[in-house]
């Protein structure tokens, strides 16, 4: 599993670091995925952070 924020949409709200901060960090004022691959063991809480992203900035593939 691999997870991409979309720089240009992202509105650096922090969710996904909240949710998920084995996978997501702030980088100035959008939020990164710094990890890749996904870890199997928060596959689960990274899909949540997608899911749960309030404008869909990130992408799992």
């Amino acid at each position: 599993m691999k997870a991409i924020v979309d720089r240009q949409t992202c509105t650096g709200c922090e969710l996904c670091v909240g949710t998920c901060a084995e996978v997501f960090k702030m980088e100035g004022d959008v939020a990164i995925a710094y990890t890749d691959p996904v870890p199997k063991e928060v596959e689960t809480s990274c899909q949540q952070a997608a899911d749960d992203c309030p404008v869909n900035a990130i992408i799992i593939e």
